[in-house]
């Protein structure tokens, strides 16, 4: 028998999960080099210079994949589901 039923994927879930995994992997690699990840994340989303970003473990091309405006947004939409 066929299943006829239609999978429905939610795109902005997945790119969101995406966008947290990254974050979460660039913070641990600027974490591991010594660095503040706070301060250097924020320093790269608020200039766009990916000097901020060590580039330990691919931190820095993996975030730079990313678009800064989209880091924002599943940053703002965490927070406001926290609060």
């Amino acid at each position: 028998m066929n299943d006829s039923t239609t999978t429905l994927y939610n795109v902005d879930e997945f790119e969101d999960k995406m966008i947290k995994e990254t974050l979460k992997d660039v913070y641990d690699a600027l974490e591991e080099r010594g660095y503040n990840p706070i301060n250097q994340l924020i320093g790269y989303i608020m200039s766009g210079d990916p000097g901020y970003i060590s580039s330990h473990k691919e931190a820095r091309k993996r975030i730079t994949n990313l678009e800064r405006n989209k880091i924002v947004e599943v940053l703002l939409k965490d927070y406001m589901k926290q609060n």
